[in-house]
């Protein structure tokens, strides 16, 4: 059997394990070790076995991603969702959907801070629903937003996602995080225009909020001022030098301590707060571990280079190929949590990509929001099913229906990046 015949082999039982809910991780790992066996040797790929891991969690490059993980969890047990989603009530105001756009806000705000999309979606489900279902709002509005709003978590730097993409085509971690801000701001205020649009075509989705004077207005915004800091603090930082990626994520993590610790967060809560995070990164490693063993594979394998040659041959344009990769991403987005979809696509597709010719950072970007997608969209979405279990009481069915809108516009906003390059590569 010739190597590529022993690659797409492998690949194929891999994808079927991940079909009957094996751990994702474990079938990286397995066929990783099984492939590599078959093409080389079993010595070599035992040694891979004991060589891969400690490698993966000795590397200094991975450090930032229990720090920012860390950073999210005491914002999340500090209580900080409640104050951002007020004072950005406050903002809005009597508006007609004001308290969803006062939703897309704090998610926004939540998600710089804490680098998870599911995180920021429970953290918000929690403060945000109730008090939006109390105040008359459409189940399908209440909880699309919130869906949508927390995939903003993935895009907004620090994001744990766009620090794995860095990693594994071996890009700066600081330009990936740059190139993430326009995107992410654009995502927020076309989340804000979805809102607006809504309850302007059906305004009985929502009811207006209660007025508030310029001077409880002015407090409002005083809630925002820490958790806006530390965001503009930890990418100002990475932009003009200050600290590397590594030592951002520590700066953050000890600031968001120290407001925690201001804001009433005792040491049984930090507890919980190192206990979840050690969880969360566990989980993430191993994840690490088998795309990393994989890898060895899949060079040896010679997939991505025999992919290369076959789109070669068959002569398509650079954006057919990104198209392709695309769509691909999308439907595999459906059925696969995010990371682990970009540890096992990335190292596939990079090659066709560079081959195409396009700007490594500029098509990380493309590829997270593309990813984001597949947070809310059916059959699996992540973000919806973490407000499920929020909101037992909402049927799934209205939920994806109150997302299909936030779709759109995160289709439009892929579509603006892939015509305007610059949005996301203009500040670099």
């Amino acid at each position: 059997m010739s190597t590529t015949a022993i690659g797409l082999t492998c690949i194929a039982v891999m994808l079927l394990m991940i079909a009957l809910r094996a751990p994702i991780a474990l079938g990286m790992a397995l066929m990783g070790f099984v492939g590599f066996a078959a093409i080389v040797a079993f010595d070599p790929a035992v040694s891979i076995l004991g060589t891969g891991p400690f490698e993966t969690m000795s590397n200094y490059s991975f450090s930032p991603i229990p720090m920012f993980i860390l950073m999210g969890v005491f914002a999340s047990k500090a209580g900080m969702s409640q104050e951002l989603f007020t004072g950005a009530r406050k903002l809005f105001g009597a508006w007609r959907g004001g308290m969803g756009l006062a939703a897309v806000t704090s998610c926004g705000i939540f998600s710089a801070i804490s680098g998870s999309s599911m995180a920021t979606a429970a953290s918000m489900s929690r403060v945000a629903l109730p008090e939006m279902e109390k105040n008359g709002y459409a189940p399908t509005l209440a909880t699309g937003v919130l869906a949508a709003g927390g995939t903003l978590g993935i895009m907004i730097p620090p994001s744990i996602a766009l620090l794995l993409y860095a990693l594994i085509t071996e890009q700066s971690v600081g330009d990936m995080f740059i190139a993430g801000v326009i995107p992410g701001l654009l995502g927020l205020v076309l989340y804000g225009l979805t809102v607006a649009i809504l309850v302007t075509v059906n305004p009985n989705m929502a009811q207006p909020g209660e007025a508030t004077t310029v001077m409880e207005k002015i407090k409002g915004l005083k809630g925002l001022v820490p958790f806006t800091g530390i965001f503009l603090f930890i990418i100002g930082g990475i932009y003009s030098g200050w600290f590397t990626p590594t030592e951002a994520a520590a700066v953050g993590a000890a600031a968001t301590l120290v407001i925690a610790v201001v804001r009433g967060m005792r040491f049984p809560q930090f507890l919980e707060a190192v206990q979840e995070t050690l969880v969360m990164s566990a989980m993430i490693f191993f994840m690490i571990i088998g795309a990393e063993i994989f890898g060895y594979f899949l060079s040896v394998s010679r997939i991505s280079f025999t992919l290369v040659e076959w789109v070669d041959a068959m002569q398509l344009s650079p954006y057919m190929v990104l198209i392709a990769v695309l769509i691909l991403f999308m439907l595999l987005g459906c059925v696969m949590d995010s990371i682990a979809m970009l540890l096992l696509t990335v190292p596939v597709v990079y090659p066709l990509i560079e081959a195409a010719g396009f700007d490594p950072i500029w098509f990380g970007i493309i590829a997270v929001i593309t990813v984001e997608l597949g947070l809310i969209t059916p059959p699996v979405g992540m973000n919806v099913f973490v407000i499920k279990s929020v909101a037992p009481h909402i049927s799934i069915g209205q939920m994806y229906r109150g997302v299909m809108p936030f779709v759109l516009s995160d289709l439009v906003r892929l579509i603006m990046i892939i015509l305007f390059p610059s949005l996301a590569i203009g500040l670099l």
